[in-house]
C-alpha cells in the first residue's frame, strides 16, 4: 500500500481502477510548409472557429460554471494577440500546425511564469491548442477513455471541455498530477460534486487497471488497498450517501443549538440548486458577476433585475449580499486601473468603492429596489473592511438606502483585532476565511509556491476568527462564515465552537456539514476547538481537532 498525497476537492471517497488519459499529440515537426502563407492562414483560421464554436456548444450542453468556463477558452482561442503570433510563424513559413503549437507554448509558459490563478490557465491553453491542432491534422483530440467499465481518470491535468461533460456514471474519480485548488479541474469538479485529488504528482507512477481508493477529504490517494480498507472506503461513501439523501433539515447541532446553512453564490441562476440541496438563505451572494464582464458599471436597472432574481428565490429567508469587491485578482478599469505593485495590499473592496463612490450609491439603490419589490431578508456587507471608521462610514451610507441589515466583512487581521469596537456600529459580522488567512500569514492565496500557507486550520487565524466570535457574543451580533473553510465538516464544528452563529459554503457541501454537526453539542464543539487553538500548526490543530472529536 502507498499514499500519493495531493489537494482533496470536495470530501467524498471513491475507489475503481484507474484508466489513463490519452497522452497529448505529439509535436509538429519544425519545418518549412508546403503551402502558401494565404493557405496556411485559411486552414487556421478555419480550424481555430471550429473548436472555438466546439466549446461554446460544449459550455452550452453543461451549463452553470461549465458554461463560463468554456465560453473563456473559446474567446481565449480567438484572442487577437494569439492570432498575431501564430500570423507571424505562418509568415516566416511555418506550418499552421507548428505556428499554433509554439505560439500557444509562448503564451502558456507567460502564464505559467506568473503562478497562481494565472498559471493555472496554462492548462486551458494547452486544450485549446491540442484541439486545433488536432482538427488541422484531420485527427480526434485526445479525450476521456472508454474502457467500458467504471473507472477512476487518471490525467495530467483535465481540460474543462473534457471535465464539463464526463459521464458521471462511467467516472468514479478525478485524480490529476498537475493543477491546484483553484484550476478549472477542481472547480468543476467541485461544481459537480466529483470525487477528486488533484496536483498528486506521485500519480504518474499509477497504471492502467490498478486499483486505488480516491479519498478527497483527506487528500489522499491509495494504491494496493487492503481488502479492509476497500470495505471501510465502501462504508464511508455509503454513509455519505446516505447523509445526502436524508430529508433536508435546518442546520443544527446535536444538543439543538441551531446553524443556519447558507449558500455561497455568483448569480442569481444558483439560487434554485442550493435550494434544492438545502439552503436556508444566502451567506454570500458575490455581485462582481455584473461588473468583471463589462467595460463600464452596469446601470441601476440592470442591477436591480438581477438582485430582484436572487431575493425571489428565498423569500422569507437571509440573503446576504456583498457590495462589489474589485482589486486585486479583479481589477476593473472603470473603478481602478492605476498599476499596483501589490494590488492584494492597494485600492480594492471598500477602499476602491470609496474612491467611485457614485458605483457604491448605484448599487445601494438597486439593493433597496430589489427588496421593496421581494419579501426576502436582505442584508448588505462590505468587503476588505480594516477600521472602525470605515464601518462607521459604510453602515451610515447603506442606512441612507434604506439598508435595514448593514454589516462588514472580517477578511484582516485589523478588523478581527477590532471587532469588539466594528461592531458596535455594525448589525454583523461575515468572516471570510481565504482572505483572512492570506493576511494573518502574509501568503498570497495566488501563489502556488506559498500555498502551504493558506491553510485556515492555522491556528493563528483560529484566534482572530475567536476574537470576531466573543464580540459577537458581547454585542449580541451574528457572526458568520462565507469562505472556503465552512465547507471542511469538522472544521465547521471549530467555527462553531468559536462563536459562528452561522455557515454559508459552496451548496455540494450543505449535506456534509449538516450531518456533521448533528454530531456533537456546542460544549463539544467549544472543546474541539479550544483543542484546535492550543496547537502550534495548522497540521496539529487538525490533527487535535480530530482526537478530540473522537472523545466527544
Amino acid at each position: 500500500m502507498t499514499e500519493l498525497r495531493g489537494v482533496g476537492i470536495g470530501l467524498g471517497v471513491a475507489q475503481g481502477p484507474v484508466a489513463r488519459m490519452a497522452e497529448p499529440l505529439p509535436a509538429p515537426d519544425d519545418g518549412p510548409s508546403g503551402l502558401s502563407g494565404a493557405e496556411e492562414t485559411a486552414r487556421v483560421r478555419e480550424a481555430v472557429a471550429a473548436v472555438a464554436r466546439e466549446l461554446e456548444q460544449r459550455g452550452a450542453q453543461a451549463g452553470g460554471a461549465a458554461q463560463d468556463v468554456l465560453e473563456a477558452q473559446a474567446m481565449m482561442a480567438e484572442d487577437p494577440s494569439l492570432e498575431a503570433e501564430i500570423d507571424t510563424r505562418i509568415g516566416a513559413g511555418r506550418t499552421a500546425e507548428f505556428a499554433v503549437y509554439d505560439a500557444f507554448a509562448t503564451f502558456r509558459d507567460t502564464l505559467t511564469a506568473m503562478g497562481g490563478y494565472l498559471g493555472e490557465r496554462a492548462a486551458d491553453l494547452d486544450d485549446v491548442a491540442q484541439r486545433v491542432i488536432a482538427r488541422l491534422r484531420g485527427v480526434p483530440a485526445p479525450g476521456v477513455p472508454d474502457p467500458g467499465y467504471p473507472f477512476v481518470l487518471v490525467a495530467k491535468d483535465l481540460a474543462p471541455a473534457d471535465t464539463a461533460l464526463l459521464d458521471l456514471d462511467k467516472v468514479l474519480a478525478l485524480v490529476t498530477t498537475e493543477g491546484g485548488p483553484t484550476s478549472h479541474t477542481a472547480i468543476l469538479a467541485r461544481e459537480k460534486s466529483i470525487v477528486a485529488v488533484v496536483g498528486a504528482v506521485s500519480a504518474t507512477g499509477l497504471v492502467e487497471g490498478e486499483m486505488v481508493i480516491v479519498d478527497a477529504a483527506a487528500g489522499v490517494v491509495t494504491t494496493e488497498p487492503s481488502a479492509e480498507e476497500l470495505e471501510r472506503a465502501r462504508n464511508r461513501a455509503a454513509d455519505r450517501a446516505s447523509a445526502a439523501a436524508a430529508p433536508i433539515t435546518p442546520g443544527a447541532l446535536g444538543d439543538g443549538t441551531p446553524v443556519p446553512l447558507l449558500a455561497n453564490l455568483g448569480k442569481p441562476e444558483g439560487a434554485v440548486e442550493a435550494v434544492a440541496l438545502g439552503a436556508e438563505g444566502v451567506g454570500l451572494f458575490r455581485t462582481e458577476f455584473l461588473f468583471l464582464s463589462a467595460n463600464q458599471a452596469p446601470t441601476v436597472e440592470q442591477q436591480r433585475e438581477s438582485y430582484t432574481q436572487l431575493l425571489a428565490a428565498f423569500p422569507g429567508k437571509k440573503v446576504v449580499v456583498r457590495v462589489l469587491d474589485a482589486g486585486a485578482d479583479k481589477p476593473l478599469a472603470f473603478l481602478n486601473d492605476a498599476h499596483e505593485e501589490n494590488p492584494a495590499l492597494g485600492l480594492r473592496g471598500i477602499r476602491a468603492l470609496r474612491a467611485s463612490e457614485d458605483i457604491l450609491r448605484e448599487q445601494l439603490t438597486a439593493l433597496a429596489e430589489a427588496d421593496a419589490a421581494t419579501d426576502a431578508d436582505l442584508w448588505v456587507m462590505a468587503p476588505m473592511v480594516a477600521t472602525v471608521e470605515e464601518t462607521e462610514y459604510f453602515v451610515a451610507i447603506a442606512r441612507d438606502y434604506g439598508i435595514k441589515t448593514a454589516g462588514v466583512m472580517v477578511e484582516v487581521p485589523s478588523s478581527a483585532l477590532l471587532a469588539d469596537r466594528i461592531l458596535v456600529d455594525a448589525d454583523f459580522a461575515s468572516i471570510g476565511t481565504n482572505d483572512l488567512t492570506q493576511y494573518t500569514l502574509a501568503a498570497d492565496r495566488l501563489l502556488g509556491s506559498v500555498a502551504a500557507f493558506q491553510d485556515p486550520w492555522h491556528p493563528a487565524v483560529l484566534r482572530l476568527i475567536r476574537e470576531v466570535g466573543d464580540a459577537g457574543r458581547i454585542h449580541g451580533k451574528p457572526v458568520g462564515i462565507c469562505g472556503e473553510a465552512a465547507a471542511d465538516p469538522l472544521l465547521a464544528v471549530v467555527l462553531v465552537g468559536l462563536g459562528a452563529t452561522s455557515l454559508s459554503m459552496a451548496p455540494t457541501a450543505l449535506a456534509d456539514v449538516r450531518a456533521s454537526l448533528l454530531l456533537y453539542s456546542l460544549d463539544d464543539a467549544r472543546t474541539i476547538a479550544e483543542a484546535a487553538l492550543a496547537a502550534n500548526d495548522a497540521a496539529s490543530a487538525r490533527d487535535a481537532a480530530r482526537a478530540a472529536a473522537a472523545r466527544e
